[in-house]
């Protein structure tokens, strides 16, 4: 949002200097992201041409001998037509920077004659497009004097960078209000008198779309005369970087800026019929005032006439009733469209306009009319004409929002003490209207702030003005209890395993929430409730179900790049469903070509292995030992989802039912549907799965207990069936004696024809304990017994011979 200094004094009486209202705005929330103080026209000055002879050597060239104003004349060689002994302009001398043509000038040559300077034209010093003769003013325009000042060019220029959620300030008189509240001014009054009309509105509208068009306002004005508007509403435009087209058009663009009101002109003589406000019939064209033409949907509203469309409501006006030169009859249209189809249908179309930035975020009902009340007097005042009645459709009027306001919120939500009376005033003077003369009052929401829905934001309100910056800076309390617990369980979980994963030589990714929809089918998601309603991109529809698309996404954008070799982690939240409670915490990993734990890439010592479901499902198992989750009782199932190799994944429970994680590699036709290559392998486990640690009776760490007697390593080996899993097997034999067995690990597995068909070899170390005396030979041999025993029975094991 751009404005001028002089344009906000139209609306506030103030005698505060520059840097006091940039520093104002940006204290109440209005953030000043740039001022040009116009330094750069200081330079240029009012200059008399003198005399003026043709150049020696170039038939378009003239001498000239100018006055700057201290009495010493200046030669410089210029190439305008209009240049002429007498002319009066804006000179720059040596040393001024030209911003038109993006020059410093110097002394030079031209074609042998020397140039101290230049006489400039509008172009030259970015005032117009107007290039073809140097700037010609009148003759008593005072000669040595700043031509800035003199023509009014030197009104700095504030750029404000708005919040969403400000839809008031779109319009300067909102911008003065919030200064006015900030004890910055006064507010001038903004109210609009209503002007006289002749006759009813010839044109009549209906709304066959109230859902998206809430009210309509339009008003004919009959014999205007339109052409140039005048320099001062030209050169308030041109300040904010809009281009002036001509009074009719300019009129409606400076009520936009000026009172956040967007409207719209139509050339009446253009129009056929009467008009209606609708929904766009599928596939419906229209020729749009920026020169394209549009192919429209159903979801967008429209403004239409018997011949077809001719505006798309709330974005942009069409090209064939649009105003030029020759309009002598004109429409005024001010009307409320619905903030999120004018939102919808501007993306769609990949339109940005200025109408379209304050119809999205909300203007103020409330001045529909008086906003055709306001470009009528413009236009009668700039144009000429007769205006009829005006015809209002649809409108309602606005019921003001009432919020119930304890006063006490202000120091519980700031820590901040504002006294009663003024936080009242405040509101007041921002447009609210409380009622109540006790410690909770009824505020009345003006209708300019559709931002505000409850307490909270009163209290912002309040604190905006009264001073952030009046919150006096205080220590951090201390809690109650000496090293009492400040992070949730979930938040240390989280911690822990980016800290686990990040030793484990992976690295940190941050991928969108958002993924394609076949990405999202592919890993167990595509439901409706997880699609977006209004996506950012056409590949970001879904709400992502896992972690892993985007990983693998962003490992395969590393291979591109001929960093083949990664390993990428994240720890965040998936969706299965629309509800908070169908949210969970993951952490999920991958591992691309030879990024192993051990080191990847190429050595001459022998090169790293191609990464493989062990390496996914050591992440996993460090992940969770991180979480907290007891992984010495964790059990594997060696049937993975169907985004995994069947043969190459697994599940990790806690119990028959608790599932903790998946890990393996990915399956080929999983790669293929993602369009990546290389080998990859990933895992993801459930953080908020990790069953909470039981509380203790003391923070005090356990007695550290230490055996006195030698540990023992005892080798087993079973033949046993091909489908029976090594960790049934570890299992059933630590579960032997638990008391003496502290370790069971499997070193050895062997297939062929000497086991038999079907079988295997399976070679067990179990490491042995003893912790009250030292065992005897007959204690090992009743240990082995009770271990052949536990595995027979458990995986039909047999002691191999």
């Amino acid at each position: 949002m751009k404005l001028t200094l002089s344009w906000l004094k139209d609306h506030l009486e103030t005698d505060a200097t520059l840097d006091e209202i940039v520093e104002g705005l940006t204290s109440i929330g209005l953030e000043v992201e740039a001022v040009d103080d116009k330094a750069g026209l200081k330079p240029f000055v009012i200059a008399k041409v003198l005399t003026a002879v043709q150049h020696p050597d170039a038939d378009r060239l003239r001498v000239l001998t100018v006055d700057a104003g201290d009495g010493k004349p200046i030669q410089v060689v210029c190439g305008a037509p209009n240049a002429r002994a007498g002319l009066v302009g804006a000179f720059a001398a040596p040393g001024t920077y030209v911003p038109g043509i993006d020059v410093t000038l110097s002394v030079g040559k031209i074609r042998g004659v020397e140039s101290h300077g230049m006489m400039c034209s509008e172009r030259e010093l970015e005032l117009s497009d107007e290039h073809d003769g140097i700037i010609d003013l009148p003759d008593d325009a005072p000669v040595g004097t700043s031509f800035a000042a003199w023509a009014k060019l030197d009104d700095p220029v504030i750029e404000i960078g708005l919040t969403p959620n400000r839809p008031d300030a779109t319009g300067v008189h909102g911008i003065a209000r919030d200064l006015a509240a900030a004890g910055l001014g006064t507010l001038k009054d903004g109210s609009v008198a209503p002007v006289a009309g002749s006759g009813a509105c010839p044109v009549k509208v209906t709304i066959e779309a109230p859902e998206l068009c809430p009210g309509f306002a339009l008003r004919l004005v009959r014999g205007v005369k339109n052409g140039p508007s005048p320099k001062w509403l030209q050169q308030r435009l041109i300040a904010i970087g809009l281009r002036p087209i001509n009074a009719l058009v300019d009129i409606t663009n400076y009520i936009t800026f000026d009172r956040g009101r967007p409207l719209h002109v139509f050339d009446a003589g253009k129009v056929k019929g009467d008009l209606v406000v609708r929904r766009a019939r599928e596939g419906e064209t229209v020729l749009a005032l920026d020169g394209r033409e549009y192919t429209l949907s159903q979801e967008m509203c429209v403004i239409a006439d018997g011949n077809g469309v001719e505006s798309i409501a709330g974005v942009m006006g069409g090209e064939h009733s649009g105003c030029d030169e020759n309009t002598t009859d004109v429409l005024i249209e001010s009307a409320l469209w619905a903030p999120l189809n004018v939102a919808r249908t501007g993306r769609e179309l990949g339109i940005i306009t200025d109408a379209r930035y304050r119809f999205e975020r909300g203007v103020d009902p409330e001045f529909m009319a008086p906003g055709v009340e306001l470009a009528t007097r413009m236009v009668l005042d700039l144009c000429g004409g007769q205006p009829s009645e005006t015809e209002v459709v649809g409108y309602a009027g606005h019921t003001p929002k009432a919020i119930a306001f304890p006063l006490t919120e202000v120091r519980r939500l700031t820590g901040i003490d504002v006294p009663k009376a003024e936080s009242l005033d405040i509101l007041k003077r921002l447009g609210f209207a409380p009622a109540g003369d006790g410690d909770v009052v009824d505020v009345a929401v003006p209708s300019w702030r559709p931002d505000i829905d409850g307490k909270a934001d009163l209290v912002e309100e309040i604190m905006r003005i009264h001073g952030v910056d009046k919150i006096a800076p205080q220590p951090l309390g201390s809690h109650d209890a000496v090293n009492g617990k400040i992070l949730t369980t979930l938040q240390v979980r989280t911690r822990a395993a980016k800290r686990a994963l990040a030793v484990r030589d992976m690295m940190e990714a941050v991928t969108w929430s958002f993924i394609p929809a076949r990405h999202a089918e592919l890993f167990g998601g595509g439901q409706p409730a997880l699609k977006l309603a209004n996506p950012i991109a056409a590949d970001m529809s879904d709400m992502r179900p896992s972690l892993l698309p985007g990983l693998i996404a962003a490992a395969q954008r590393n291979a591109d790049r001929g960093l083949s070799d990664v390993a990428l982690f994240e720890v965040s939240g998936t969706y299965e469903g629309d509800q908070p409670e169908n949210q969970r915490r993951v952490a999920a990993g991958v591992r691309r070509g030879t990024a192993t734990l051990g080191g990847a890439g190429r050595h001459w010592s022998g090169n790293a292995a191609a990464v493989g479901v062990f390496d996914a499902k050591a992440d996993a198992i460090a992940a969770l030992e991180a979480c907290g989750a007891p992984v010495d009782r964790l059990q594997v199932e060696a049937v993975g989802p169907s985004w995994y190799h069947p043969g190459r994944s697994g599940v990790i429970k806690l119990g028959p039912k608790t599932v903790l994680g998946t890990f393996g590699e990915f399956h080929p036709k999983t790669l293929e549907a993602l369009d990546v290559s290389g080998p990859l392998a990933g895992f993801e486990v459930f953080i908020d799965a990790v069953p909470e640690p039981k509380a203790k009776p003391t923070r005090t760490k356990p007695r550290l207990d230490l055996s006195a007697f030698q540990r023992v390593t005892r080798d087993f080996a079973f033949v046993v069936d091909r489908t029976v899993e090594a960790g049934a097997l570890t299992k059933a034999a630590l579960a032997a004696d638990r008391k003496l067995i502290a370790a069971v690990s499997v070193f050895d597995v062997f297939e062929g024809a000497a086991i038999g068909p079907d079988k295997k070899s399976i070679a067990i170390e179990v490491s042995i304990q003893p912790v009250e005396k030292t065992l005897t030979d007959e204690d090992f041999e009743a240990l082995a017994g009770r271990i052949v025993e536990n595995v027979r029975k458990q995986t039909g094991g047999v002691l191999r011979g």
